[in-house]
């Protein structure tokens, strides 16, 4: 999956806040061990209203559909109304996220295909 080197994901990530996308949280790509050493990169996000690990990759069963992967966390979190709205405003932030970057790598490897 050549879209998935480090330099590939961040400019993708330019080109959606260059959308207009308002990017709240914590959205960035850090080097993921890859396939005999390949420069690949994992696409992660940090909420600002819950303190849950959130990671943004192809999926294991369907490469062509990426998924938000949420890791447990230590504790529990409690939100009230007006910051329930911030993170379901969150939520829909990273699922737009999840189907640009689908897009982007079902062009790109359309591109690739003789």
């Amino acid at each position: 999956m050549p879209f998935r080197n480090m330099e590939t994901l961040e400019s993708w990530l330019d080109e959606f806040r260059d959308l207009g996308y308002i990017v709240v949280g914590s959205v960035e790509v850090i080097p993921q061990d890859g396939d005999g050493g390949a420069n690949t990169g994992l696409v992660t996000f940090h909420f600002t209203n819950a303190s849950t690990p959130t990671s943004i990759q192809p999926g294991d069963e369907n490469p062509a559909r990426w998924v938000a992967t949420m890791e447990p966390r230590d504790g529990s979190v409690v939100l009230d109304a007006p910051k329930l709205l911030e993170l379901s405003g969150e939520l829909a932030m990273l699922s737009a996220l999840c189907a640009f970057l689908q897009a982007k790598s079902e062009a790109y490897s359309a591109t690739d295909e003789p």
